[in-house]
This record gives C-alpha cells, structure tokens and sequence, in this order.
C-alpha cells in the first residue's frame, strides 16, 4: 500500500462532474477519481476545516464509530474493477479490526474528518496513476484549485474563452436605450395594497 495525500478537487467546466486527485507523498503520481457533486463538497468542506453546525452524513458516521467505541485506522483504494474504484474504512472497535466496504469519495470524506492515514493499493496506481514532469507540475502549482490540471485527463477540458467580438456583442446589448423601456415600465409600477383575506 502506498501513502497518498487528498490534492485537489477538480471541476470539468463543460459537464460539471467531479475529480478528487489523491498524490503519492514521495513520488508525483496521481490518482483521478471521479466522484458525485455531494462527496465533492464533503471532501472539500473537510480539506478546509469546515464544521456545519449540525452534523451532515460524514460528520454522523464519523460520531457513530467514535460513540460506538471505535477509531478509524485508515482509508484503503484497494481495487478498480471495470473503471470502478473500491475502498475499505479500517477501524479498531475496542481491539477488534473491522473493514468496512465503501466507495472511495465516503471513506476519503470520512478519512479526512477524523485525520486516517489514505492508502492506494499499488496495482491500482499502476493501472490508473498518472505521473507530471517537472514542467506540468510547475503549472498545476500555479493553477487555480478548481480549474482541471493541465495535463490531459479526458474529458476534463478547459472552457474556451469568449471571442472578443461576442463580448462586444453582449455588451452592446446591454446600454441606455436598450434598458430603458424596462425602466419605464418599473416606474410606472404603483405599490398597491394587497387584497386581504376573506372573514
């Protein structure tokens, strides 16, 4: 089992899917791993310390092990099968190892909640890891934490910039005379008195 780190969560602008990005810690490889909307939010609401003010479904099942008597070991990416990623949560109950089934984006929100140790099998980073070179890693260091990394993992693509001549278009659009029939419209609006209900 090699040590990995939680990176970054990554956004493809197009389609809006996910990408948590698990790094060796002495090496540069990565792992991608395409996770849901509601993982992505619990990874990164732990990555950065956030505690909502009551508990939402990782911040339960991390209070159930602890009141149950049990401490979670580690995170292990144990398997990936048919493109699918398999992970187990490793906990103590008072003596006794449990592993617990799970799908990696739970077990790393989990893992990150309680401060595990995250594992990824070799073979499973030999299948799926990528590795950066010294130039894309100077790049992916100056990137913003949402953009996709520079290097190319498809269908993660960066969105297109707007043509100039559109955004004169759009902003062409956007003047005095164009907005002032709306303004007429809103002016002539008078506040009346809303009807009340029947006795």
């Amino acid at each position: 089992m090699i040590r990995v780190v939680v990176d970054s969560i990554r956004v493809n602008l197009l389609s809006q899917q996910r990408m948590v990005m698990l790094r060796e810690v002495d090496n540069r490889r990565y792992l991608p791993i395409w996770i849901g909307a509601f993982e992505a939010e619990a990874i990164g609401a732990a990555m950065q310390g956030h505690e909502p003010p009551r508990p939402l479904t990782h911040d339960l099942l991390r209070n159930v092990i602890t009141e149950l008597g049990g401490t979670v070991q580690y995170i292990a990416v144990t398997q990936l099968q048919d493109t699918t990623y398999y992970a187990r949560i490793v906990i103590d109950v008072r003596g006794v190892r449990r592993e617990i089934d799970a799908r990696p984006s739970d077990a790393i929100a989990l893992g990150l909640r309680v401060d595990a140790p995250i594992y990824v099998a070799e073979q499973v980073l030999e299948q799926a890891g990528v590795t950066l070179n010294d130039e894309e890693e100077e790049e992916e260091e100056e990137a913003e934490p949402e953009l996709p990394s520079s290097f190319s993992l498809p269908p993660m693509r960066e969105r297109p910039a707007t043509p100039p001549a559109r955004e004169e278009a759009e902003e062409a659009d956007f003047n005095d005379e164009n907005l002032s029939v709306f303004r007429d419209f809103i002016n002539s609006l008078e506040q009346k008195k809303p009807p009340e209900e029947e006795q």
